[in-house]
């Protein structure tokens, strides 16, 4: 899990799901809560870390809920990482009233860099959380594998 130092509390996890596997991002707002939960997303595939940032894809998305918007979200980035066989190290996102602009950052996969686990299908409705508490913003949900 990476977490960051500090006062604020951005960190993202995997949590296990049957033969699927759950992604989870947690952040001060809402807007870095869903980039940590696609940094999680990267990692199911690669260690983000690994991932150099030196190619953008602008993303937008809309949906009546955040929950809804985490899994548009998702989609679209396992989308671009699809047809552009690329894999993303950061992400810029803004969102606003069901919204969501983003740049994605990253590479065309190096096989032998990268060494991509699995092939992402998809990102589901099974498990899938969007809330605020004290200790700030969570989304999550599980991806097909």
């Amino acid at each position: 899990m990476l977490t960051t130092d500090g006062a604020s509390k951005e960190s993202w996890a995997h949590f296990g799901h049957d033969a699927d596997i759950g992604v989870r991002g947690s952040g001060p707002t809402k807007a870095e809560a869903f980039r940590q939960a696609a940094f999680a997303l990267t990692a199911v595939v690669t260690d983000p870390a690994g991932v150099r940032t030196i190619d953008a894809v602008p993303v937008f998305c809309q949906a009546p809920s955040d929950e809804f918007l985490l899994v548009e979200w998702l989609n679209a980035l396992i989308y671009e990482m699809a047809v552009r066989a690329m894999v993303f190290g950061d992400f810029s996102i803004d969102i606003d009233e069901g919204s969501l602009r983003a740049t994605a950052f990253g590479e065309a996969v190096d096989i032998a860099r990268h060494e991509p686990a699995v092939e992402i299908k998809g990102a589901t409705l099974t498990a899938l959380k969007v809330s605020h508490d004290a200790d700030g913003w969570h989304a999550q949900c599980v991806v097909d594998v």
